[in-house]
């Protein structure tokens, strides 16, 4: 199996904003680092001069190392306290830079991708890679100056014996490097099934009202148990390898102090070594014991953060399918003139939804889409805010091409009132001017009265400040409908695309929510898409849609006059 390169490389620009941080946390790390050999040497004398009774010189070196010891320790504290500063300044600019990327996508990536999987990776991935950055300098960085530093003492004091001592060295790196590639592998399975099991709860949970309709909840928690259960495998398998790799890598240090022993006493009987010196040189040895210990385990979570690292940087390369032009002009306020020409759209190559249509609206005319499911109404209106763009021909707006201006003011001069309104945590009045961080409380009540909102908003005890729960769930179909569309109205857009606003509804409600409509459509373009034809009848222009293109167009007098597809379809729901 190939080794895959570490992607660590690229969090290089998002370590530049903190570099001022790392550098001192650098400079308390050189500080930290130094006093290593120097608190060897001074234990080393300690030991001599506690066995030569001389209390004196015992008490002023004992002032000295603790001198230093306290030295040691601030520059520890130094280096923690700024190194954790940056890394998570590090991973703050992480997430935010991750957010906007998946923002900027299209609406095809996220039809696919799984939102537990999105919450995961911008969560526990990126604190893992903040975890690991933090590590990194405050404690790997340390640990192998520490040895590099120790390890010079200890060739100063006796060159033959470190020589010696390195016996187990090469097979200790080997193994370190083995277990790594191993935790990498066991980190990425485990990290997948995490987010397998996040994306399942998170689809479960919004769909709560469906497994209960179907009794389903046993089939959820079986579903749950056996994500669950692979979770648990592939989580034991990484620990289980890190219980194998300390007893090896123990092992290994138990050999090397004991050749250190053997090798120690042979070079004093040699006369090559004092005794004041080998115990300064064991107490060395004994300090790269620590770091040893240290750079495995921090090597183990290397390995797993480049698993987080991978996951994370998948996320920034892909690329939006709909792209902003580099040159990209404000579209000026519109008359709301549409026209489609020779339009040619197909989400999967080979398989067209839409096929050279070509359509003109009039600026304040409803234009309604009609047809079978599949026929290329939600499509053909998808692509004017261009949520896609077509692999052929051109969409104009008082004759400006929509790829020529931003998507910004493109979308802001085109107001959609879906089927499933979508509300979000905040207050009734933040969800009314949705999009927008200050505004106008009197201008939104305004709103709210056109689209027939104000006064069910009023009944509540804190009227516009009521707190709407999660997706809106305390309110009515009607009730969110009805919010959506003074979100519509605030917004006041030229265009205006109804898709299927009042299908969901009962009748009382779609009473209300139709009025409310009415009064929204009045001097705007409006596409209007709906399957209850009762709800087109005022149209226009009515459109019939079949296999991508338009085949019949007229009034709905024109239409049943007609007697073809438009005049079937309106017979089989009234007859």
């Amino acid at each position: 199996m190939m080794k895959s390169r570490s992607r660590y490389w690229l969090l290089l620009p998002y370590l530049r904003p903190h570099w001022r941080l790392i550098a001192s946390a650098l400079v308390y790390t050189l500080i930290f680092t130094a006093c290593w050999p120097l608190m060897a040497r001074l234990a080393g004398g300690l030991l001599a001069l506690l066995v030569q009774g001389n209390l004196p010189a015992l008490i002023q070196r004992s002032a000295v190392l603790a001198g230093v010891f306290l030295v040691h320790k601030a520059a520890q504290y130094g280096q923690d306290s700024q190194m954790a500063k940056a890394a998570l300044g590090i991973a703050f600019d992480l997430r935010n830079r991750v957010y906007a990327h998946l923002q900027s996508l299209s609406l095809k990536y996220f039809e696919t991708a799984q939102t537990g999987d999105l919450s995961y990776r911008l969560t526990e991935e990126i604190d893992r890679i903040g975890e690991v950055i933090n590590k990194l300098f405050h404690d790997a960085t340390p640990c192998i100056l520490q040895l590099i530093v120790v390890f010079g003492y200890m060739v100063y004091l006796n060159w033959q014996l470190t020589l010696a001592s390195l016996v187990v060295a090469p097979l200790m790196g080997v193994l370190i490097s083995w277990f790594g590639d191993r935790m990498m592998i066991y980190s990425r399975r485990s990290q997948n099934l995490i987010s397998d099991l996040s994306a399942l709860l998170t689809e479960v949970f919004s769909g709560i009202r469906l497994v209960r309709a179907f009794a389903a909840e046993a089939y959820e928690v079986d579903r749950f148990r056996q994500a669950a259960e692979q979770n648990r495998q592939a989580k034991y398998a990484t620990a289980w390898l890190k219980a194998v790799q300390f007893p090896v890598v123990g092992f290994l240090q138990l050999l090397s102090v004991l050749l250190l022993l053997l090798l120690g006493g042979w070079q004093i009987s040699m006369g090559n070594l004092t005794g004041e010196q080998f115990g300064s040189y064991v107490i060395a040895a004994l300090m790269l014991i620590d770091p040893i210990a240290h750079l495995t385990d921090n090597f183990n979570e290397f390995k797993q953060g480049q698993a987080s690292v991978d996951r994370v940087m998948e996320l920034l390369e892909i690329q939006p399918e709909v792209v902003e032009a580099a040159d990209a002009i404000e579209l000026p306020p519109i008359t709301g003139k549409v026209e489609y020409a020779h339009i040619s759209f197909a989400y999967e190559a080979g398989q067209p939804v839409l096929k050279d249509l070509s359509l003109l609206a009039h600026p304040g005319e409803a234009i309604a889409l009609v047809g079978a499911s599949g026929a290329g109404k939600t499509t053909l209106v998808n692509l004017l805010p261009r949520f896609y763009d077509p692999q052929q021909g051109q969409i104009l707006l008082d004759g400006i091409d929509v790829r020529q201006v931003s998507l910004r003011s493109l979308r802001r001069q085109i107001g959609i009132v879906p089927q499933e309104t979508v509300l979000f945590s905040g207050t009734i009045a933040q969800n009314i001017a949705f999009g927008q961080p200050q505004f106008d409380l009197a201008a939104v009540e305004a709103a709210a009265q056109i689209a027939n909102a104000d006064p069910f908003i009023r009944q509540f005890s804190q009227g516009y400040h009521t707190w709407v729960g999660e997706r809106g769930a305390n309110l009515s179909g009607g009730q969110r409908q009805r919010i959506a569309i003074a979100r519509a109205v605030l917004l006041n857009p030229r265009i205006l695309i109804l898709d299927e606003a009042t299908s969901a509804l009962d009748s009382e409600s779609e009473a209300l929510v139709q009025q409310a409509l009415e009064r929204l459509m009045q001097n705007r373009t409006v596409f209007i898409i709906a399957h209850r034809l009762a709800t087109v009848r005022r149209a226009d222009r009515i459109l019939v849609l079949e296999q991508g293109q338009v085949v019949e167009s007229g009034t709905h007098a024109e239409l049943l006059a007609r007697g073809d597809r438009y005049a079937r379809f309106y017979a089989q729901q009234f007859d």
